[in-house]
């Protein structure tokens, strides 16, 4: 479980889960999401919200954007600042989980 400050002063949080992460990963939330300018604002999180309620209502049994949705996505803590860290987080979580499948490929049997 990962904590990530969802305001610029630190005063909320909201805590993210592996299958939050893999969810992102797995239903590529996050790609073109953010534009040119790499600038993260309210638009940015709209733009998430309404992609992921096209998918809910596409897969109405989706346990995990439902899940998502429910815990992160319309937390009362979410705002730009917290979408613009798990962005952050996000792309820490796929490196690591990459160097993971690395050295596991590289281990002598």
């Amino acid at each position: 479980m990962y904590k990530i400050q969802t305001n610029a002063t630190g005063s909320r949080e909201m805590y993210i889960t592996d299958e939050h992460l893999k969810t992102i990963r797995d239903r590529s939330l996050f790609k073109d999401l953010v534009g040119s300018t790499g600038i993260v604002n309210e638009d940015v999180l709209d733009k998430l919200k309404l992609m992921v309620r096209s998918l809910m209502e596409a897969e109405p049994d989706s346990h995990d954007l439902i899940n998502f949705s429910h815990e992160v996505l319309y937390n009362d803590n979410m705002k730009a600042h917290g979408l613009n860290q798990l962005l952050k987080l996000y792309k820490n979580w796929l490196q690591t989980e990459d160097e993971i499948e690395e050295n596991i490929e590289q281990e002598p049997e």
